[in-house]
């Protein structure tokens, strides 16, 4: 049965999740204040916080008396049969300063230092989840999306029995309070259930931890992180497009051919209609889906394509040799600042960007919404 029990556990939060916690939207950059109080913040922790981990492997039946729908019904679908136990901290250094700051009347930096401890436990646990993945790959086995009680389906009230599964054992304090929430207030308990069968997971409907784990660094990584919130474009846009534009071929060496079809109008001679295809060819799940290949070219028998107020050979050149993030894996879309552009039309380098964009984003959506590199 393995066990961790760590008290030097790597804290080095990474600023994107940092930003994220503090509210900040996707691609901003801290002002002067904010980054010194951010500043402030990690160098203080770095000095005096005693974050910890500890995890344990258990019996499938020792976490089959819980009633967290989702842990429960993944580890059936798994076949799990066993599960680690996991207790995760930021230690109470950072609460009782926190506390401290707010008593001198220091909003912002009892802020700053309040975050960056839910950010170190957050940390904590993507990185013990990338540690477990490590493990379980040596040993031909997989590891489950993590469950907490507190998550949705799975009642707080039961923690204080998750919590008795690993008393004695753990490397710092935690306790339960009467409300089921724990002391230090920064702490997590996690359950990661464990299958002998790792193609498995991408049978689940959440199957695969990486989609929802941000440890970027990670060497075991099969699927990209996704936020839910970075498309530019609403879920339901993205479900449409999905179903009537798009279409995926997928190839036994785990490559993937996707076409798009796009129907916009001109935005002169009375809005003539027009039809553009993207080809898009991506390497395989695991290597993050690398964009090897992009063409975009308007459909056969389209006519509308000419009545754009631009047109000529250098613009259909223009179209055709344009391949924003060539060669990069397809999550990076997400992070891609690019004006926005609606035009129907493809007379200026920006408009075309923005259809890219929309084109790269769906095909992001619909590869991960699944979270299976190998699915239909």
């Amino acid at each position: 049965m393995m066990e961790i029990a760590d008290t030097r556990p790597d804290v080095q939060v990474m600023e994107a999740e940092y930003l994220r916690l503090l509210g900040y939207p996707l691609g901003h950059s801290m002002g002067d204040r904010a980054a010194e109080l951010a500043a402030q913040a990690r160098a203080w922790y770095a000095e005096h916080g005693r974050p910890w981990v500890y995890a344990r492997e258990v019996e499938a039946a020792a976490v089959g008396v819980f009633h967290g729908v989702r842990l429960r019904e993944s580890m059936r679908q798994a076949d799990a049969q066993s599960a680690i136990v996991a207790a995760i901290s930021a230690g109470p250094e950072a609460e009782l300063e926190a506390q401290r700051l707010w008593l001198e009347e220091k909003p912002d930096e009892y802020f700053f230092l309040e975050t960056y401890a839910s950010a170190v436990t957050e940390h904590l646990t993507t990185s013990l989840g990338a540690r477990l993945c490590a493990w379980a790959e040596a040993h031909g086995r997989a590891v489950l999306p993590h469950d907490s009680p507190g998550y949705p389906g799975w009642d707080v009230a039961e923690q204080p029995g998750l919590l008795e599964l690993v008393r004695g054992k753990l490397p710092g304090p935690l306790e339960t309070l009467e409300s089921g929430g724990l002391r230090p207030k920064k702490s997590l308990m996690a359950v990661f259930g464990i299958t002998g069968d790792p193609a498995s997971v991408y049978r689940l409907r959440d199957g695969v931890p990486c989609v929802h784990c941000s440890y970027h660094p990670c060497r075991y990584r099969r699927a990209a992180y996704v936020r839910l919130n970075a498309y530019t474009v609403n879920a339901r846009a993205l479900e449409r497009w999905c179903a009537e534009r798009l279409r995926l071929r997928r190839y036994d060496d785990g490559t993937i051919e996707a076409r798009f079809r796009y129907d916009g109008s001109t935005c002169t001679n009375m809005g003539r209609p027009l039809a553009f295809e993207y080809v898009v060819k991506l390497g395989p799940g695991e290597e993050g889906y690398p964009l090897r290949e992009q063409h975009c070219a308007p459909v056969a028998g389209d006519t509308g394509h000419r009545a754009m107020c631009e047109y000529d050979d250098e613009l259909m050149s223009a179209i055709d040799e344009e391949k924003p993030l060539a060669g990069r894996p397809l999550d990076e879309v997400l992070e891609w600042r690019r004006p926005s552009s609606p035009a129907g039309c493809y007379c200026e380098a920006a408009s075309r960007d923005h259809k890219w964009g929309l084109v790269l984003e769906t095909i992001h959506y619909a590869l991960h919404k699944t979270a299976s590199p190998t699915g239909s």
